[in-house]
């Protein structure tokens, strides 16, 4: 366990080095796990844990595009593979990455196949939060625990195979054998975790609500979406509007900050650049942190888990959404950023 001091308070971190992949799998050789949904998380962690050792069940709705791709990735039916109902009575710990909405629905079939001493381990801490919403109350007699990787499926996955590891978050909610902290530090490793962070169910939910909603994906969309607005209202042309947008953000500068912090990329820029950002940041700062104040109150009053569970409950969720993706997607500005990809070096090769 590391001490490490983030901008004067100093925080507890577990490294892979400190609980290391043989701790893990002893911490774990007694346990059968069994992850519950293959759709955004559960391939990563799956396949993480697969290639480092641990005997892995994949539940999953029989025959669909999930279903699907767990057989090509290697777990095979009746044998690694099964129905999320015969899936979750196989194992003592349940790795349960459905999606929120799909916990709600599938809350009694879980339940029901709990046993004392068992570990329900969760990557969001929604579910657990928002109980008056959801529902979802564990039993008294297992462990119930999070880790959270800091990104989508997708890095999970590829951080492990370029062996980087990705930041994750471990909290324990309930802790009945006393084994709680152990198990959720040894599965946080084992599913390619490089560091873990201490939270607690709430504030991991909040952040990641509010981070998801905010400067991860919503602002974001929002402000790119206005900037290039903006310039292409002024007459600027569909490429240069995206690449000044969009472009150099994503192709330059986020590399810079993702390598040394704000700071750096700001003084490895020109001085007309640093001069504008410098003078330019606290207007948008101080523009947008009343949304965020709105934003952080909606997500902890559960304003925001209303919406969520009753958009994506519908039965035609998948394509009210499909046509919310499809607006963006036609946008004039990410067609431009598709023209503008097709340019890349990599992708004219595959077009060859």
């Amino acid at each position: 366990m590391a001490k490490i001091d983030f901008g004067g308070t100093i925080e507890e971190v577990i490294t892979s080095e400190e609980f290391s992949i043989e701790k893990a799998k002893e911490a774990l050789k007694d346990e059968k796990i069994v992850v519950l949904g293959y759709g955004v998380q559960g391939p990563s962690q799956a396949l993480n844990l697969k290639d480092n050792g641990f005997p892995v069940i994949v539940g999953q709705l029989e025959g669909d595009e999930y279903w699907d791709r767990a057989v090509a990735d290697g777990f095979v039916p009746g044998k690694t593979l099964f129905p999320i109902k015969e899936a979750v009575l196989k194992g003592s710990i349940i790795i349960w990455l459905i999606s929120d909405a799909g916990q709600v629905a599938t809350w009694n079939i879980v339940k029901r196949a709990l046993s004392e001493g068992d570990a329900l381990y969760f990557s969001h801490g929604f579910s657990i939060v928002y109980k008056e919403q959801t529902g979802i109350i564990p039993p008294d007699n297992i462990d119930v625990i999070l880790v959270a990787p800091k990104g989508s499926g997708r890095t999970v996955r590829t951080n492990f195979l370029e062996g980087s590891g990705i930041n994750s978050s471990f909290a324990v909610f309930q802790d009945f054998t006393g084994r709680a902290r152990e198990r959720a530090l040894a599965l946080g490793i084992a599913i390619g975790s490089g560091y873990l962070f201490p939270t607690t169910f709430e504030k991991e939910v909040y952040s990641d609500l509010t981070g998801e909603r905010g400067v991860l994906m919503g602002c974001l969309a929002g402000v790119m979406e206005a900037q290039y607005n903006i310039l292409r209202k002024h007459g600027h042309s569909p490429s240069e509007a995206f690449n000044e947008t969009v472009e150099e953000l994503t192709q330059s500068l986020i590399r810079l900050v993702g390598e040394n912090g704000m700071d750096w990329m700001f003084s490895n820029c020109s001085t007309t650049a640093q001069r504008g950002a410098l003078d330019w940041t606290p207007k948008f700062r101080d523009a947008v942190a009343p949304v965020f104040e709105v934003l952080y109150d909606s997500v902890k009053s559960g304003a925001e888990t209303k919406r969520v569970l009753e958009a994506n409950s519908t039965p035609d969720y998948r394509e009210k959404l499909q046509k919310e993706l499809d607006l963006i997607k036609n946008s004039e500005m990410w067609r431009a950023g598709a023209a503008v990809r097709s340019l890349r070096p990599e992708n004219r090769k595959k077009n060859k």
